[in-house]
């Protein structure tokens, strides 16, 4: 089982992913290097955590999405 993650880092994630949805993917590097772009983060660990909690709501949303044939 994974960590749970506290209430500011599922604020900031959610609203990171309403405001640039398509900049983030399911890839946690690829959304560690978005995030470094996004916004100044001053930890390394917090922004890590971010990228974690992202790449686990992208991978939810994908799954949540009919495909289109």
């Amino acid at each position: 089982m994974g960590r749970i993650k506290t209430i500011p880092i599922k604020a900031l994630g959610d609203r990171l992913i309403e405001e640039n949805v398509d900049k983030f993917s399911t890839d946690f590097d690829k959304n560690k290097k978005v995030l470094g772009t996004l916004k100044d983060m001053t930890s390394k660990k917090m922004r890590n955590v971010l990228a974690g909690y992202i790449t686990t709501e992208m991978r939810r949303l994908e799954k949540k999405q009919p495909v289109i044939l």
